[in-house]
């Protein structure tokens, strides 16, 4: 049965405060799904220190539920967003996802659930969804990207020295990549957006909307006005900064990965100054083309509902001496994840534990379509409306090089290649910077633990033997 809706729906965007009441209606609400590329959790005006300015999702954050400790479970490729973005769309845990093929498997996507089920369904923006387009799977698609611009080259031979030219401008348009086509991909994204939304205010049909930006995926480009709100000399070095991982060689995070190319190894201050500097100006004009979009629908859409907005997966940018999102520091891992529609409490917080990927099935709750056998996360629904959510540990893996275990009180991470283990108390050390793990007190913590992570193992479908590396630790610091 349909749910009915009365509400007053706040939608704070081109003012402080903008009340909306939409009438009772029988049809099922709309869906508007908005994702960003490599945006950490902390890069928000409203989750970080303060530092990125980002008024609109700060606006969307105050609207609903934000939940806190939002988690992207791995990779098994270094394309970690093609990883995140797969299981988001088969609702199938990260090792299952792996062997998705469309050619083999006809469970149908999340896009052909919706559509199966009365609503109109719309993409534009990046899909990476190996082994079949979007074109395939939604009613209609503006345009959609690949995993991610055209490289130039020079993005990645800059040298960063002090004093010296920089040889790479993040506004030359001539340099390809965001500005390839003469209008950057950003915009392009707004503008299908907001296009699409006005045609569906013309129809009594629901509509589930897939808005997906390549902002703030590398290359850092953008408009010169939003460099100008980043001086390089107000950028902030994370805490957690090093010339370089120690053991990022052996855990496929080296100078062999394309992402670790944006600064040269040994990191430096003034690399990963810029780095920031640009990543931040992206997001501050991607922030302003999500405003378009939510003023667009504020505008145009009179039905109730729902906005989730989130991203496929973190990025380091310098913490612990990493650039990219191939490892599992909660810079990499943890994504900001909004809810805003009806029946949602304003300014709520859930600090519980999860995986993003859970944002599928709960939109299939909030249209009121059945629950589907192949899906593996748990909705978010009743939560949504103020039910506790049972606290499970998280579970994280890298190709074959990786593997975590995360708690609220614990991370415990495995590299197996190297027999190596690392602990890090959570509640005292938020940032993972103290390792425990040579500490023989620490023993049963993460003997504990790994009992934990196998069980997280199988029901993630990780056949990976991980007892060699995790044994052979421990026994070179039993005392």
């Amino acid at each position: 049965m349909k749910r009915h809706f009365s509400f007053f729906f706040f939608l704070s965007l081109s003012c402080l405060s903008l009340l909306w009441e939409v009438e009772a209606s029988d049809q099922s609400p709309n869906i508007l799904f908005i994702i960003a590329d490599d945006l950490t959790y902390e890069a928000l005006g409203c989750t970080g220190d303060g530092n990125v300015q980002t008024p609109n999702l700060d606006k969307l954050r105050d609207q609903g539920c934000s939940f806190e400790q939002t988690f992207n479970p791995g990779s098994w490729t270094p394309a970690v967003c093609q990883a995140s973005r797969t299981m988001i769309n088969t609702g199938r845990s990260v090792w299952r996802a792996s062997r998705y093929d469309r050619a083999h498997d006809a469970t149908p996507l999340w896009p052909e659930l919706m559509r199966q089920n009365g609503y109109t369904t719309y993409f534009t923006g990046k899909w990476h969804v190996k082994s079949v387009r979007a074109a395939q799977v939604f009613d209609h698609v503006g345009t959609e990207r690949g995993g991610m611009p055209r490289q130039t080259q020079l993005c990645y031979d800059r040298k960063f020295i002090e004093g010296q030219p920089d040889s790479w401008r993040p506004d030359d348009r001539r340099q390809g990549g965001y500005w390839e086509g003469g209008k950057h991909w950003t915009d392009i994204v707004s503008d299908e957006a907001c296009d699409f939304l006005k045609q569906a205010s013309r129809s009594d049909k629901p509509f589930f909307m897939y808005v997906a930006f390549n902002a703030p995926h590398d290359p850092h480009q953008t408009y010169t006005v939003y460099l100008d709100k980043y001086p390089i000399d107000q950028i902030k070095l994370p805490e957690t900064f090093m010339p370089e991982y120690p053991y990022c060689r052996s855990i496929g995070a080296g100078p062999q990965l394309r992402d670790e190319w944006l600064s040269p190894f040994p990191r430096t201050s003034l690399s990963i100054k810029t780095n920031r500097r640009e990543y931040y100006a992206m997001i501050t004009h991607m922030d302003d083309q999500i405003g378009r979009i939510l003023d667009t629908l504020r505008q145009t859409i009179k039905t109730p509902t729902y906005i989730i907005f989130t991203a496929d997966q973190g990025i380091a940018l310098g913490d612990h001496g990493m650039i990219g999102k191939q490892n599992m520091y909660d810079p990499a891992i943890r994504v900001p994840l909004f809810i805003v529609g009806p029946g949602i409490k304003p300014k709520s917080t859930i600090k519980t534990p999860i995986y993003l990927q859970s944002i599928t099935p709960t939109t299939l709750d909030l249209a009121n379509i059945p629950p589907q056998d192949h899906i593996v996360y748990p909705s978010l629904a009743e939560a949504l409306q103020g039910k506790q959510i049972t606290e499970q540990p998280i579970y994280g893996a890298y190709r074959n090089t990786q593997r975590m275990i995360r708690t609220t009180k614990w991370k415990m991470l495995i590299y197996p290649s190297i027999n190596r283990v690392r602990l890090f108390n959570r509640q005292n050390d938020p940032q993972e910077m103290n390792d425990l793990a040579e500490d023989p007190s620490s023993i049963p913590t993460m003997k504990k633990l790994f009992a934990e992570f196998k069980k997280l193992q199988q029901a993630q479908g990780d056949t990976m033997n991980l007892d060699p590396a995790f044994n052979t630790f421990i026994r070179t610091i039993v005392p």
